[in-house]
């Protein structure tokens, strides 16, 4: 298992995953533009040349970042994969010097075993909504919101 940046070769990839649960409901959908525009913000894990999980890191400000589009190959869950993508999202989250990371997700039961706590929404700051203008759900979001912090 490689964790390793995303490569440009691995939109395709990632575009399937993410399509696959979100068209479960299980995460939000979000357009080939989109990757190829936050490609540097994605971490894939790699078996054998295949992409089995994804996932970015997005800075919002100097003290704020969202770990988004997380997904895991369901032949390829309970195996770490997911956590091993959020324990690289949040070691380069300490190597920018960044204290406080969080999620909106639906599967608030997976961060929390990643030590994130469950937050209300209200809490974070104003600037993390200003994409979700753009979100299908927008005005009437259903994500959860789970934060963490840490010591940088």
């Amino acid at each position: 298992m490689l964790f390793r940046k995303a490569k440009i070769s691995d939109i395709e990839s990632i575009h399937q995953l993410i399509t696959h649960f979100a068209e479960k409901d299980l995460m939000l959908a979000r357009s080939r533009s989109s990757l190829y525009e936050s490609l540097r913000e994605f971490t894939v894990a790699d078996v054998g040349g295949r992409v089995v999980g994804a996932g970015s890191l997005h800075i919002i400000w100097d003290d704020l970042a969202e770990i988004r589009s997380l997904a895991v190959d369901e032949a390829y869950q309970h195996q770490q994969i997911g956590r091993g993508l959020v324990d690289a999202f949040l070691a380069e989250a300490i190597d920018l010097e960044i204290p406080k990371v969080f999620a909106l997700t639906y599967q608030a039961p997976f961060f929390v075993k990643c030590g994130f706590k469950l937050i209300a929404k209200e809490e974070l700051p104003q600037k993390v909504w200003k994409e979700c203008i753009n979100c299908p759900k927008f005005p009437n979001c259903d994500e959860v919101a789970v934060f963490k912090a840490l010591e940088v």
